[in-house]
């Protein structure tokens, strides 16, 4: 029997939670964490929020982009140099640079971004154009469809 792990696209995508939900309870399957662990939480009807525990890094030392559906979060830290005054005994906090790549659904939008105690929070909002919006069709009784469509075909 062959088994499909759809679970990193349930990690990776915003937007798509009805289908991801559908794919993961599908499968059930979960794979390891990466750096820098991360929720992705709904946050209203067209609101979702990624939140990033990047402890360590600074404004300056993150940077956000979107391009082609792709939202990528870097961070880079400058490497520290070690001497007899700063030797580490042990090193339990990650410094290690890192990249994070999330498939954004159509019209889904980066809002903001807020650093707030070692979490990164991202804002995205889905904005579906007027276009591709429901909308009502008008139902008449009786009278013309189109203007200079004749009442009375017999005439």
């Amino acid at each position: 029997m062959t088994t499909f792990d759809f679970s990193p696209l349930f990690r990776t995508s915003v937007g798509y939670d009805r289908l991801a939900s559908l794919l993961n309870s599908a499968t059930r399957l979960e794979q390891g964490t990466g750096f820098p662990p991360y929720n992705i939480q709904r946050a209203g009807e067209d609101h979702y929020r990624i939140t990033m525990a990047v402890a360590g890094f600074s404004e300056n030392e993150l940077s956000i982009s979107t391009e082609n559906n792709r939202l990528v979060v870097t961070g880079e830290k400058p490497e520290e140099q070690e001497g007899d005054e700063n030797a580490y005994l042990y090193r339990g906090i990650a410094t290690r640079s890192f990249e994070r790549r999330f498939n954004l659904a159509e019209h889904v939008k980066v809002t903001g971004a807020r650093l707030d105690n070692g979490l990164l929070h991202i804002e995205l909002e889905r904005e579906i154009p007027e276009a591709m919006k429901p909308r009502s069709i008008e139902i008449r009784a009786s009278g013309k469809l189109l203007e200079g469509e004749s009442q009375d075909k017999a005439a």
